[in-house]
């Protein structure tokens, strides 16, 4: 038996880990970013997948039998590929999920006019994932997308609830919005993202729906563990979190209390 494994890329997924542990409190998780070579959103196809994966089989060896990818990059770029055609090889008893199909297969339920926006980083937006997968589970609606590039810079720097930060909510807000008239549901698709909602609601008219990625991945985790009960049982339960980066622990922490909202102690692990 062992923990859930979390995987970003940076902090970002500190918002699911989050929002996972409220909503399943009792198991074990262990949480890694790979702060040292952070961010992946500008980088190829191929590296992106190779940082995963070696990130993933640290997982593994830590004793994860499931591993979450809370960053939107590694879910669009790398998850198919290590689904398909590295766990048969390598780990065919262990699972490796991602945040991009839990969030498009509601967003179909929520928009009335049929017209959704999709805000994320430039990575991907460039991907494509989500109107492609929002295609597949609803071919009826109309998908949106722009880039954010300033909202993860704003939430790294802590900027996030500051005055400045209300020229760039509202400039972006106003930019997808500027797309269609009858988009009436938006989609945070950066985990960064979240931190963001407070400004994000108030920049925003009345009546449009904001879908934020942790809550609807953690009841998707819990949805996923009752139909799998192969891999629920293999799950330690002693409520134990830690936490580990690929990079300074002390810079981590620091950072990581602004995503997670309490302090966290972490470890550095090369890879």
């Amino acid at each position: 038996m062992g923990p859930i494994g979390v995987f970003d890329s940076g902090y970002g997924g500190l918002t699911v880990l989050k929002e996972i542990i409220a909503e399943l409190p009792q198991y074990d998780y262990i949480y890694l970013g790979d702060n040292a070579r952070a961010p992946y959103g500008n980088r190829g196809f191929d590296t992106i997948h190779a940082y995963t994966l070696q990130c993933v089989r640290q997982l593994f060896d830590m004793g994860c039998p499931l591993v979450v990818l809370a960053c939107n990059t590694a879910s669009a770029k790398a998850l198919r590929t290590i689904q398909q055609k590295d766990l048969p090889q390598i780990a065919p008893d262990r699972r490796v999920l991602g945040v991009i199909r839990p969030t498009t297969e509601m967003v179909g339920t929520l928009t009335q006019t049929g017209e959704v926006g999709i805000l994320a980083t430039k990575g991907t937006v460039a991907s494509a994932s989500y109107p492609i997968e929002i295609k597949k589970f609803f071919p009826e609606v109309q998908t949106y997308q722009l880039a954010c590039p300033m909202w993860v810079p704003l939430v790294e720097n802590n900027e996030h609830e500051s005055a400045g930060a209300d020229y760039f909510v509202k400039e972006y807000l106003d930019k997808i919005l500027s797309q269609s008239s009858n988009i009436d549901t938006l989609v945070l698709g950066c985990t960064h993202y979240p931190l963001l909602m407070k400004k994000i609601r108030q920049h925003l008219p009345g009546g449009i729906t904001v879908l934020s990625q942790g809550k609807v991945v953690a009841h998707s985790l819990k949805d996923y563990l009752k139909r799998h009960p192969e891999m629920e049982s293999r799950l330690s339960r002693n409520s134990q979190r830690r936490f580990f980066t690929t990079d300074d622990p002390g810079i981590f922490d620091v950072m990581a209390e602004i995503f997670f909202g309490k302090a966290v102690q972490s470890e550095k692990i090369p890879i």
